[in-house]
C-alpha cells in the first residue's frame, strides 16, 4: 500500500501541476487525464474497463482538489447520459470506457449527436487490438462513421494530452460530442509529456430548454439530422487544413498513410529497411480529409496503408482516390492482417516481402504465442490464492456433480474455466449470463446456472433477472460478491457504497435489489463455508422457479491489504505429513496456487496462503490444519 500511496502522490502533483513546460513520463491514459484537467473538465464519468481504467482512476484521486465531480457510473450508457446532462448545462464533461463499453453507450451517443451539446463533451474509447483484456477486438473507428461524429486518434502520450484539450474546444465550437479513440499500446505506454496551462471553465451551468433541439421525437429528429450533417461538413473543411494531420517528407516514389500507434511502427520499419518514403499521418480520422489524401496520393506510384484491425483508412482512401490510378496496398492485398496488434517487426517483415528487400542484420522478429508456448512453461491466468470465487466454484462442482450448464460472465470469475475447476460453458458480454441461461433453460433439460459478479450484476444483469421472473425461467443465478470491481483495479460500485469522490454514499444491497426484481428464493452465503454454500445450491436445484444465491466474501487481495494496514497477522494453513495420504484432492480438485508439490510431497506456501481455510474443509483425511507457528 505504501507503493500505491507514493504513486498516487506523484500522480497528484503531476496532474495538478501549474508549472507550464515541465516534462513528465506519463501513460497515455494519465496524459488524457492531465489534458482533461488542462481543458477545464468539471464532470468525469466512467465504467471501468481495461485499457481505459487509469484515465478515470487518476481523475478520481485528484477530483476534489481539481474541483471536478467524478463518478463510477453503473454502466457505460449511464456514464454517457450523466456526462451529457452536465454538458447540456454548459459544463465540460468527459466520459471514458473500453471499446466494448461503447456498445453499451451507443444508444445514447448516436442520438446525442443529433441534439448536440453545449459544454465540451469528449468520449474516450480505448480499443484493445490483440484482445489483451477483452472478449473481442472490435474497431471503434466505425462508431465515428455510424454516429457521424468527429474522431481523434493520438499516437503517443503528448498527443493524447494536447489533442484532448483541442477536442473540448472543438466540441464547444460545433456543439457536438467528440470521440477520442486510443488503443492499448497508446493507453499503456509511458512517454514524455510537456505540461500545459490549466484553463478555467464553467463550474456550474444552467439548462436552457429547447424542445425542438433536445426532445428527439421523429419530426424534430429529422431536422437535427440535417443540422448534424451541416456541422460535419464544416468540420471536414477544418480537418483538411488541420495540424493534426502531418506529412513527413522522405521520398518521391513510395507513400504511406497511417494513424495512431501504427504511425510509430511504420516510422521504425521504414528506418530499419532504409526506405525512402513520405508519410501522411492522420490525426482526425473522421470526418476524413479527402482532399488532403488525394493531393498526397497522386504524388506516388504506390501507397501503403498501415492500420490495426479493420481497413477503415484503406477503404476510405480507395473511395477518395478511385480515379487517380495509384496502387493502394493494404489489408485487401493481404499486406497486413485484419486481426491482432501490429508491431515494428510485423510491418518490417511485410514491407520487406512486398518490396523484395532483405531484412536488416540482427533483425529480431516477434515471437508468436505458439512459439512462446514451446519455449516457456504454460502460465495461464488463474484465480488468486484465497479467492472466494474458487470456493464458490468448488461448491458448484461438488453439489451439482457436473450435471449443470454454467453460463459465466465478464470478471475475475471468468478464470473459473481453468483446470481443475472448469466452470464456464458460455461467455458473451456483460450481463449475458442471465439472459442466455434463460434461453438455455427453455431449450433443454439440464439445470442451468448463471454466474455473475457484483459489479457486473449492477451493470447489466438486472433486466435479465426480471425477465427470468416474468417468464418463470428455472435458472440458478449465483452472484459472486467480492465487494469490488476487482478485475479492472478494485474500483467501487453501488454495492460498496464508496463513490468516485472517495466518499461513503448509500450502499445498494444486492439481495434487496434481487428481491425487488421479484425473486422469491434468495440465499446469502459465505463461500468460505463450503457446506453452507453446497446446501444452498442443493435447495436452489429443487426450487421450481428462478432462484438467486449471493456468495459474499471480500476479494482476498483487498482483505489481505486491510489486515496489513490494521497490523493484523495472517494465519496460514499447513499440511500434516503424518495424516496426508497423498490423495492430492487439495491440488486436483481445488487448485489453489498456494498448495504445491515437490518430490511427491504436498505443502502449502506460507507466503501465498491467505488463511481462507477452504482447503481444510475439503481434505478427506483432515490433514490440513491452521498453523499458528507461521504468522506473517
Amino acid at each position: 500500500m505504501a507503493t500505491n500511496w507514493w504513486k498516487n502522490l506523484v500522480r497528484s502533483k503531476v496532474l495538478l501541476s501549474r508549472n507550464v513546460g515541465e516534462r513528465h513520463l506519463l501513460l497515455g491514459n494519465e496524459a488524457i487525464a492531465r489534458g482533461a484537467i488542462e481543458a477545464g473538465v468539471k464532470v468525469v464519468t466512467t465504467y471501468p474497463g481495461t485499457p481505459s481504467s487509469e484515465i478515470a482512476d487518476s481523475l478520481s484521486y485528484v477530483a476534489k482538489d481539481a474541483g471536478i465531480y467524478m463518478e463510477y457510473s453503473t454502466n457505460e450508457i449511464v456514464a454517457v447520459e450523466v456526462a451529457a446532462g452536465a454538458s447540456l448545462c454548459g459544463v465540460r464533461a468527459l466520459s471514458c470506457m473500453k471499446h466494448v463499453g461503447l456498445n453499451v453507450a451507443s444508444d445514447a451517443l448516436i442520438t446525442l449527436a443529433y441534439t448536440g451539446v453545449r459544454g465540451g463533451f469528449v468520449l474516450v474509447t480505448a480499443d484493445d487490438p490483440g484482445c489483451w483484456s477483452s472478449q473481442n477486438e472490435q474497431d471503434n473507428r466505425y462508431y465515428a462513421l455510424l454516429a457521424n461524429l468527429p474522431c481523434f486518434e493520438p499516437s503517443n502520450s503528448q498527443e493524447a494530452k494536447d489533442w484532448i484539450v483541442y477536442a473540448f474546444d472543438l466540441s464547444e465550437k460545433f456543439e457536438l460530442p467528440i470521440l477520442f479513440r486510443t488503443t492499448t499500446r497508446v493507453s499503456h505506454t509511458l512517454a514524455p509529456v510537456e505540461i500545459g496551462p490549466i484553463h478555467k471553465s464553467l463550474d456550474h451551468g444552467k439548462f436552457i430548454p429547447d424542445v425542438k433541439r433536445f426532445v428527439m421525437v421523429p419530426d424534430f429528429a429529422r431536422a437535427r439530422h440535417v443540422a448534424l450533417i451541416n456541422k460535419m461538413e464544416s468540420i471536414k473543411e477544418l480537418n483538411e487544413k488541420s495540424s493534426f494531420n502531418k506529412i513527413i517528407e522522405g521520398g518521391e516514389k513510395l507513400g504511406f498513410i497511417t494513424s495512431g500507434a501504427s504511425f510509430n511502427y511504420t516510422m521504425e520499419a521504414i528506418d530499419l529497411l532504409g526506405i525512402e518514403a513520405s508519410i501522411l499521418k492522420i490525426g482526425m480520422i473522421h470526418p476524413f480529409p479527402e482532399q488532403l489524401v488525394k493531393d498526397f496520393v497522386r504524388r506516388f506510384e504506390e501507397v501503403f496503408i498501415v492500420e490495426e484491425l479493420e481497413p477503415y483508412i484503406e477503404n476510405t482512401v480507395k473511395a477518395s482516390t478511385i480515379n487517380l490510378g495509384v496502387k493502394i496496398i493494404g489489408k485487401s492485398n493481404n499486406f497486413l492482417p485484419k486481426n491482432g496488434e501490429l508491431s515494428t517487426s510485423i510491418i518490417t517483415k511485410a514491407l520487406a516481402k512486398v518490396l523484395g528487400k532483405p531484412l536488416p542484420k540482427n533483425f529480431i522478429s516477434d515471437i508468436s504465442f505458439e512459439e512462446i508456448k514451446k519455449i516457456l512453461p504454460p502460465r495461464p491466468p488463474i484465480l488468486c490464492p484465497g479467492c472466494p470465487h474458487r470456493a464458490s466454484f468448488y461448491a458448484i462442482k461438488r453439489s451439482m456433480k457436473g450435471m449443470q450448464i454454467n453460463c459465466t460472465d465478464i470478471g475475475c470469475y471468468a478464470l473459473g474455466i481453468q483446470e481443475p475447476l472448469k466452470i464456464g460453458d458460455l461467455l458473451i458480454c456483460m450481463g449475458a449470463s442471465v439472459g442466455t441461461a434463460c434461453g438455455i433453460s427453455k431449450s433443454q433439460e439440464r439445470p442451468v446456472v448463471s454466474i455473475i459478479g457484483d459489479s457486473t450484476f449492477f451493470h447489466a444483469a438486472i433486466p435479465g433477472l426480471i425477465n427470468a421472473v416474468y417468464n418463470n425461467h428455472r435458472i440458478i443465478t449465483i452472484i459472486l460478491d467480492n465487494c469490488a470491481t476487482a478485475m479492472t483495479g478494485f474500483q467501487p460500485h453501488p454495492g460498496t457504497g464508496l463513490t468516485g469522490m472517495g466518499k461513503q454514499g448509500k450502499r445498494v444491497i444486492i439481495e434487496e435489489v434481487v428481491k425487488g426484481c421479484g425473486i422469491e428464493h434468495i440465499e446469502v452465503v459465505d463461500p468460505y463455508n463450503v457446506k453452507q454454500t453446497c446446501d444452498a445450491l442443493l435447495r436452489a436445484i429443487e426450487y421450481p422457479g428462478p432462484s438467486v444465491i449471493v456468495a459474499r466474501r471480500k476479494c482476498s487481495l483487498l482483505a489481505t491489504q486491510e489486515k496489513r494496514r490494521q497490523g493484523l497477522k495472517i494465519i496460514p494453513y499447513k499440511i500434516i505429513d503424518d495424516k496426508c495420504k497423498k490423495c492430492f484432492a487439495c491440488v486436483k480438485v481445488l487448485g489453489c496456487p498456494a498448495i504445491n508439490t515437490l518430490n511427491g510431497t504436498i505443502f502449502i506456501d506460507f507466503n501465498l496462503c491467505t488463511g481462507c481455510g477452504v482447503c481444510e474443509q475439503i481434505c478427506p483425511y483432515k490433514a490440513i490444519e491452521i498453523s499458528r507457528d507461521e504468522l506473517w
